[in-house]
């Protein structure tokens, strides 16, 4: 048998495994252990022996549990609702304010925690019920949360961009600021769309009523400090870290440190949110170690057949098809595996291929695999929110009060979809939004 037959055996077995609803991990993970064991025989023992290695290697994989605490901490202990609260006051008497105050807190939902799963369960608990109890539109809403959730895994510290630039060999300092002009810009465009939604149609997202906005100016300020503790650890911990006084799993750390302190000073630091937010940072940190080990696994393999070296040569050379075109084609790519994998399967099954390919490519521009991890964030957040079996949808379906049904979430997040192809495209025309921001910001390692 060929190595190329060999090299499309293990991408369909894989495929296959993973449309049975195996576990992502072990699915792949199972394919590179066999396809190793037939080809190199008991020496392929010797492969996840190194990979291992080679992952815990990698120092900024301590980043991961240190963000995904942080954000479960502030979130189970209360301090992301008292956040919504102050949104919920100081917007309420904009059109459509609940709305854009959900944008703003899913913002920081996202510097806080870096995973779409946190704005999206902090969405659909606190602001939902929030903005259907005062007459908002149910399909408006939906999407609202829906398209703000997807900020999370592109506003830095992004958990997802941890992941790309393991496999892509790239530093995950200059994938997060890579990534934050482009999330801030999204952010806007989801909050003009708001805004311009709610003036056409009025019905669409009324104001809060007078009485609820009325308080003791000494209500107004104890609610304003509750809420700005978010802002203040994300600012501490940024800031040391851009300055230099911090490297990335130190900045992590403090991030960490910092939403205990809070929680402690909020008299909310319990057994109960200990034993939670230990267990689900436990839960979501193994899940993603184990991703990892089980693509490099796979890739070592893949690229041992000479697979990469062909699909380069097929698409370059052979076809003579425009850099532009390639990149095009890899997107369309990924928004049809979305509709039925999560995007951190998506990126382990096909970046074998595409990191390699897009490094080949002649751009015009420097770090284009610092770019092009923008470009394939925002294109898996949009197959993860599109139809028939985007995960988001379905979670959304779990999460949100009974009078919102499938068919609600369906038709909501059309128009925020269509922002982050818009997002895509903007970046693709202009790189710099993508790149500026990185080549100015010098960070400890």
């Amino acid at each position: 048998m060929s190595y190329e037959m060999i090299a499309l055996l293990m991408f369909a077995s894989m495929v296959l495994l993973l449309v049975t609803g195996q576990r992502v991990f072990a699915a792949i993970g199972f394919v590179a252990a066999g396809a190793a064991l037939l080809l190199y025989g008991q020496g392929a023992a010797e492969l996840p022996f190194n990979q291992v290695f080679k992952l815990f290697n990698w120092y900024a994989m301590l980043t991961l549990p240190m963000f995904i605490y942080m954000g479960y901490i502030l979130s189970e202990s209360g301090i992301a609702e008292d956040l919504y609260k102050m949104l919920h006051v100081w917007f309420g008497r904009v059109r459509g304010g609940l709305a854009i105050g959900t944008i703003l807190l899913m913002v920081i939902i996202s510097a806080m925690n870096g995973l779409s799963v946190a704005g999206m369960a902090i969405g659909a608990t606190i602001a939902l019920p929030e903005m259907l109890r005062r007459g908002y539109d149910k399909v408006l809403i939906s999407g609202v949360v829906q398209g703000g959730s997807s900020l999370g895994i592109l506003i830095p510290p992004s958990v997802v961009m941890v992941l790309y630039g393991m496999i892509a060999r790239q530093p995950v300092s200059k994938l997060w600021f890579a990534g934050l002009i482009p999330g801030l810009l999204m952010a806007v465009l989801f909050v003009l769309y708001i805004v311009i939604r709610a003036r056409l149609n009025p019905k669409l997202a009324p104001t809060v009523p007078e009485e609820e906005l009325n308080m003791p100016f000494r209500e107004k300020l104890a609610l304003a400090r509750a809420g700005i503790i978010p802002f203040a650890i994300f600012f501490f911990m940024t800031g040391l870290f851009v300055s230099g006084y911090t490297s990335l799993v130190e900045s992590s750390a403090v991030g960490a440190t910092s939403a205990t302190l809070a929680a402690i000073v909020k008299g909310r630091f319990t057994w109960r949110l200990v034993r939670e937010t230990s267990m689900k940072t436990l839960s979501v940190s193994c899940m993603f170690m184990w991703l990892i080990l089980a693509a490099l696994a796979f890739g070592a393999v893949f690229d041992g057949l000479g697979a990469v070296k062909a699909i380069e040569t097929l698409f370059i050379k052979q076809w003579d098809l425009d850099p532009w075109t390639i990149i095009i084609m890899m997107q369309i790519s990924f928004l049809i595996m979305g509709m039925f994998l999560d995007d951190t399967a998506m990126l382990v099954i096909v970046a074998p291929l595409y990191v390699p390919l897009v490094k080949a490519l002649d751009l015009g521009f420097e770090n284009q695999l610092i770019w092009y991890g923008v470009l394939y964030t925002i294109t898996c957040q949009i197959a993860y929110i599109t139809p028939p079996f985007g995960y988001n949808l379905f979670l959304m379906r779990s999460l949100a009060p009974k009078e919102i049904t499938l068919i609600d979430i369906y038709k909501s997040i059309w128009p925020f979809a269509a922002i982050m192809a818009l997002t895509i495209v903007l970046v693709m025309i202009f790189p710099e939004l993508a790149l500026w921001l990185p080549e100015q910001v010098k960070v400890k390692g």
